[in-house]
């Protein structure tokens, strides 16, 4: 699911990056369209990577949380507590080192930006259209999480429905009964739109 995703916001990601672009250029200048595309590139780069680090985390999680409660609830609680602890670590580290590279690239374009010397109007002009770039990157985040948050819940929802009715309706199971073949997508779903998505959001 996610890489079918991932595809779709692919196309999406180029097309509003070149907007971006376009309308940048023409109403302030081409150097502020083409930061601020990076900028937005690299936002919804990172929102992926961050949806998919952690489903990949949430995935490894369950089965050794699912093993340590053979022990007792105490070990499978403290293995569940880790697997969040590294998502949100994982989160937060690769958004402010992202952060932190462009606005170093950037300051190398922008040479006068946080500078007060004799040169401190030309400083806040450059330091403001840095920041303004700098801004694609968040606009970027929020794009992707909107989409993995939307289109998880849908994929959430529409497999929990089939699920209910394939399972509870026609052949009279009880809910996630492992003979009903549906609880698989219906796990996928829980995954996709409260792992996947949520990792997105949270960063975006």
């Amino acid at each position: 699911f996610l890489y079918q995703e991932y595809e779709i916001l692919a196309i999406f990601i180029v097309v509003f990056g070149i907007l971006l672009l376009v309308l940048l250029g023409a109403i302030h200048n081409w150097h502020s369209g083409v930061f601020t595309m990076i900028s937005f590139v690299a936002g919804a780069t990172t929102s992926i990577l961050s949806g998919f680090i952690g489903m990949r985390i949430a995935v490894y999680t369950n089965s050794r949380t699912a093993l340590s409660a053979q022990r007792g609830y105490e070990y499978a609680f403290d293995t569940s507590f880790k697997g969040g602890a590294v998502m949100g670590f994982a989160l937060v580290s690769l958004g402010l080192i992202v952060l932190y590279i462009l606005i170093n690239a950037y300051h190398a374009y922008y040479s006068t930006a946080f500078t007060t010397d004799k040169y401190e109007a030309v400083s806040f002009e450059d330091t403001k259209a840095m920041y303004e770039a700098i801004a694609g990157y968040g606009l970027g985040g929020s794009s992707v999480a909107l989409f993995g948050r939307v289109g998880g819940g849908i994929y959430t929802k529409a497999a929990d429905v089939g699920a209910d009715l394939a399972g509870k309706v026609e052949a009279g199971l009880r809910e996630d009964d492992p003979r009903n073949p549906a609880v698989v997508a219906d796990n996928v779903g829980d995954n996709v739109g409260d792992i996947a998505g949520m990792g997105a959001d949270l960063f975006g």
